[in-house]
């Protein structure tokens, strides 16, 4: 088990997520803003990359890419896979 990030920038990195998957807007693309913030934050130091976290942004972004090889227009299958992995993710930074 990993430990939890701590302290106010690992709190804040959790916030800035779950406001960016709760805005108003377009699913996929708060999805892709919201990956984004995780991978500034993880870079920064601020949240501890778990395997389970690296996984679902792994699914995220195939799920998010997936319309757009098929040639279909941005959402459709895509949102609805964005919103479930972003709820997952959501619960997993608890433990990140």
């Amino acid at each position: 088990m990993t430990m939890a990030s701590t302290g106010a920038a690992a709190a804040a990195a959790r916030t800035a997520f779950a406001d960016q998957a709760a805005a108003k807007g377009h699913v996929v693309e708060n999805a892709r803003a919201a990956a984004a913030g995780l991978e500034a934050a993880f870079a920064a130091g601020e949240l501890v990359r778990t395997p389970a976290i690296d996984a679902m942004l792994h699914d995220l972004a195939a799920a998010l890419d997936a319309d757009a090889e098929a040639g279909e227009r941005l959402g459709g299958k895509s949102a609805e896979a964005a919103r479930f992995i972003l709820r997952a993710i959501g619960r997993e930074l608890a433990d990140a």
